[in-house]
Parts: C-alpha cells; structure tokens; sequence
C-alpha cells in the first residue's frame, strides 16, 4: 500500500503527460492544456508531500 501511495505523485503527473498528448495528437482545446497543467502541478505537490511524510 505504501509504495502505491508513494507513487500517487508519478501517477497523477502522467495523467497530464497524457492529457498534453492528447492535445497534440488529437482536437487542440484550452480546456486539455489547463487540466494538464493543474494534474502536472498537483501530481508534483502531492509527491512531494507524501514522499516527506512517508519517509
């Protein structure tokens, strides 16, 4: 359980990676390019945090 939680991070960050991809790749939209960058910016956040407090 911990080294999912671990992980939270990485996994929230590369649900913005894959939102930025589907803009490229796919119909270009501002709401794709403001909900990666909030994942990308909360997925770092909260690797951060959980990283600290597990460790």
């Amino acid at each position: 359980m911990n080294s999912l939680l671990k992980n939270l991070g990485l996994i929230i960050f590369l649900c913005g990676v894959v939102c930025l991809c589907v803009y490229y790749f796919g119909t270009p939209s501002n709401a794709l390019l403001v909900s990666s960058l909030v994942l990308e910016f909360v997925g770092i956040l909260t690797y951060i945090i959980i990283n600290k407090r597990i460790d």
